[in-house]
């Protein structure tokens, strides 16, 4: 791909190194759990054990209530909760790991060949990876709960696609700009963990004063945790119009990210 900032170059440069692609995702997924007695099943039992203490928690402990009208379950907080804290993850994990991609594989730098802007792919697979998994659990635990699941959980991969791409466009202006700039690294983690008390996770917007409601909206993560819940939770379907919006804007910030990385590349290795 060189540093083409054409997308068109970039999906020919995904397929022509997708085996690569798949091995090095494989190898990071498998690699967290390396030298652990559980291995994989670490994966499982890390959001099972999460949901378990969010129901305990905000179930038995505070008896939240969402305040949604289709439910009146005590656990239905907790899985609330957690389907707004997936989608949170996948954001976090990605963008929180961004700056230090191209740091921690300075050997691919001074290698011409090597396809860097598939880097951020990988961490953006692995992560993944891991959204299935919760997703998974979740559903387990909400058919137990409600006895039966809807068919909109189907629609999951359409509403989590405009996320996807605003996460690899983040992942390609961080992993360049944390060459040059160390400190992105540091202060990304304090980004991120506002961002969280930021986004509908542990508060519904219903809750907010009607008028600073729309500001909340400014926040990506917001119209993707809610139209997460309507599909996974509440059965119903997406906001097809906000979807597509959200689908053309994140590709502009995308191809924003795409194109800072690629103009920025030559210069990685006179700075490492």
């Amino acid at each position: 791909m060189n540093d083409s900032v054409n997308p068109l170059d970039l999906f020919r440069s995904l397929f022509r190194n997708r085996q690569l692609l798949w091995q090095m995702t494989q190898r990071e997924v498998v690699g967290r759990y390396r030298g652990s007695v559980l291995g994989m099943l670490w994966s499982f039992f890390n959001p099972i054990f999460m949901l378990a203490i969010y129901t305990f928690v905000f179930s038995v402990v505070f008896q939240a209530r969402w305040g949604h009208s289709h439910s009146e379950s005590k656990t239905e907080f907790a899985v609330i909760l957690f389907a707004g804290l997936i989608v949170f993850t996948l954001f976090a994990e990605v963008v929180n790991r961004a700056p230090g991609l191209i740091l921690g594989n300075v050997s691919y730098v001074k290698k011409v060949v090597f396809p860097l802007e598939i880097l951020p792919v990988i961490a953006a697979g692995s992560a993944l990876f891991h959204t299935i998994i919760s997703v998974m659990v979740l559903l387990a635990f909400h058919g137990l709960v409600r006895g039966v699941l809807p068919v909109t959980v189907l629609l999951l991969p359409v509403v989590l696609l405009p996320l996807l791409i605003l996460i690899l466009g983040l992942a390609w202006f961080l992993a360049s700009l944390g060459v040059f700039l160390r400190d992105v690294g540091q202060t990304i983690g304090i980004f991120t963990t506002a961002l969280l008390f930021l986004s509908p996770v542990f508060y519904p917007v219903s809750a907010l004063p009607e008028g600073i409601r729309r500001y909340l909206f400014l926040n990506p993560l917001t119209f993707i945790i809610e139209q997460t819940r309507e599909v996974l939770l509440w059965g119903n379907c997406p906001d097809w119009c906000g979807l597509a919006i959200s689908l053309f804007i994140n590709a502009g910030f995308a191809w924003a990210g795409l194109f800072w990385f690629q103009k920025t590349r030559r210069g990685f290795a006179d700075v490492l």
